[in-house]
């Protein structure tokens, strides 16, 4: 069974990386969720308020938020048991890496775009 992820920050704006992320992990066997709780679907994928919403497990969250938004939302991920998150370019900060490494999930300072090309 393919991993599921959630692209917190998806934007339906096709300049914007959340909406570039979106589109990169669809081309892979991955199970792909879109969470911006302004959107209703991006890319014609449904867009959820939150990960707490997306129904059943999900193994990685890739972050395009600012610092600040994503350590607001870091407990949600840590509630719902996400196993990683990519910290993309500009969303990346030692409190929210240390929040979630001291949830025990794993931290992957990277572009998750870039990652996505090693699953196609």
């Amino acid at each position: 069974m393919a991993n599921a992820i959630a692209v917190i920050g998806a934007s339906s704006n096709p300049r914007k990386y959340g909406n570039i992320a979106l589109k990169a992990w669809r081309e892979t066997p991955w199970t792909v969720y879109a969470v911006n709780p302004r959107e209703d679907e991006i890319e014609g994928t449904p867009a959820y308020d939150s990960v707490l919403d997306i129904p059943g497990e999900v193994d990685f969250a890739t972050l395009y938020v600012p610092p600040r938004v994503g350590f607001e939302v870091a407990d949600e991920v840590i509630e719902k048991g996400v196993g990683a998150v990519y910290l993309n370019p500009g969303t990346e900060s030692p409190e929210l890496r240390r929040k979630l490494e001291d949830a025990g999930i794993e931290v992957i300072e990277a572009c998750s775009i870039i990652a996505s090309r090693q699953f196609r």
